[in-house]
């Protein structure tokens, strides 16, 4: 299998890139599989978080050199299907309801760099690499750019899309792709701590974190926000869990979600 789907009793689910031989590159299978597993994950309510990983000696490699060859041969319309459906997994990444931590490992070459960006946290071994190496073979980045651009800002994309050279952990944690850079023999760890972390939080409030986010990143603070912020607090508030939240504060005992 090109992909390893594990869901424990405690709610943590983990995703393996199962293509070691060939530095988990993604094809159109691989595309296809991602984004049907986390549609399952996203809807699954016994899931409370989603560890994304890679087995072997590299995170994502990106494109499958197969596949691309393949892709040189399509008609514009089958090209821009294909562009559909690696922009559509990558959306559902980054739409989940649940959070997601990357564990990266090695290199994240091309669209690899895509899948980074678009976990919640990204937790980078101090090993990993990692280029936005398009502009090599001829092509941009397109369909990852606005989350790539989103987690490294717009003028260090300016540098490594056309640049394409390759940069390690310690930069990629400077300009904000990566979360936290850690050992190789800790990796893992450090991603369970996330999820201890996150096991402790309201599921709700989580989903309703992340939608908070899109909503008002990179918008004037005008009436409009306002209103949709003070509207946000209150519907929480008055929530199932966000009533649970208080009580189990005020009382001094954890939560039913904890």
């Amino acid at each position: 299998m090109n992909l390893n789907t594990d869901i424990s009793q405690n709610g943590l689910a983990t995703v393996t890139l199962n293509r070691p031989k060939v530095h988990n590159a993604f094809d159109e299978v691989l595309i296809e599989s991602i984004q049907e597993t986390f549609e399952n994950l996203c809807h699954n309510a016994n899931v409370r978080v989603i560890v994304l990983m890679a087995n072997g000696q590299s995170f994502c490699a990106g494109a499958d050199l197969n596949w691309m060859r393949r892709m040189s041969t399509y008609t514009h319309d089958e090209n821009v299907a294909d562009g559909r459906a690696l922009a559509k997994m990558l959306n559902t990444i980054a739409t989940c309801p649940k959070p997601v931590i990357g564990q990266i490992q090695g290199p994240a070459y091309g669209g690899g760099v895509g899948i980074v960006a678009v976990c919640d946290i990204a937790v980078a071994a101090e090993s990993a690499m990692f280029s936005l190496s398009e502009v090599k073979l001829g092509l941009t980045p397109a369909t990852i750019s606005p989350y790539v651009i989103g987690a490294m800002g717009e003028r260090q994309a300016q540098r490594y899309f056309i640049t394409a050279e390759r940069f390690n952990a310690a930069t990629a944690l400077k300009m904000g792709l990566v979360h936290k850079v850690v050992p190789d023999n800790t990796l893992e760890e450090s991603v369970f701590e996330f999820v201890i972390k996150l096991l402790k939080n309201s599921p709700s409030a989580i989903a309703e974190c992340k939608k908070l986010i899109s909503a008002v990143a990179n918008r004037p603070i005008d009436d409009r926000i306002l209103e949709d912020t003070a509207q946000r607090i209150a519907e929480i508030r008055a929530s199932l869990e966000g009533k649970e939240g208080i009580a189990a504060f005020l009382e001094k005992r954890r939560p039913k979600w904890s």
